[in-house]
C-alpha cells in the first residue's frame, strides 16, 4: 500500500506542477509552436480534465485500497497520452522533445499497473 501511496502522490504533484501553468500559456503556446490554438474550448477543456485527474491521483494516494478501481482508468489516461505523443512525434506533428512528457506518463502508467496488482485482494 505504501508503494501505491507514493506513486499516486508523485503523479498528482507532478501533474499539478506541469498542467496548472497551461491555463496561463494559451497565447504563448501559439507563438512558440505555431499555428496558434484555434479552439480555446478544447484547450481549456483538456487542461481542466487533466487537472481533475491530478486531484484524483491525490485522493487515490490517500487511500489506495478504497480507490483501487480508479487505477484502471488512471492507467488508460497515462498510456493514451503516451501513445498519442509517440504517434504524433513519429508523424512529425509534435517535437521529439515532447517525448519526455509522453515517457513520464508511460512510466507512471507502468507504476500505476504495478500498484493495481500489488493492491489485489488476497484470498484467505
Amino acid at each position: 500500500m505504501k508503494f501505491a501511496k507514493i506513486v499516486f502522490r508523485i503523479a498528482g504533484i507532478w501533474g499539478l506542477l506541469i498542467i496548472t501553468p497551461l491555463y496561463f500559456l494559451f497565447d504563448v503556446i501559439g507563438r512558440q509552436d505555431p499555428p496558434p490554438i484555434t479552439h480555446p474550448g478544447f484547450f481549456y477543456g483538456f487542461v481542466g480534465t487533466a487537472l481533475a485527474w491530478q486531484i484524483a491521483f491525490l485522493f487515490m494516494a490517500s487511500d489506495p485500497v478504497r480507490y483501487r478501481p480508479l487505477m484502471i482508468p488512471s492507467v488508460f489516461e497515462k498510456f493514451s497520452y503516451a501513445a498519442a505523443v509517440i504517434i504524433l512525434v513519429s508523424q512529425g506533428r509534435m517535437h521529439s522533445s515532447d517525448l519526455v512528457f509522453g515517457g513520464a506518463d508511460f512510466l507512471l502508467g507502468i507504476l500505476f499497473l504495478i500498484s493495481y496488482f500489488k493492491m489485489a485482494p488476497r484470498n484467505a
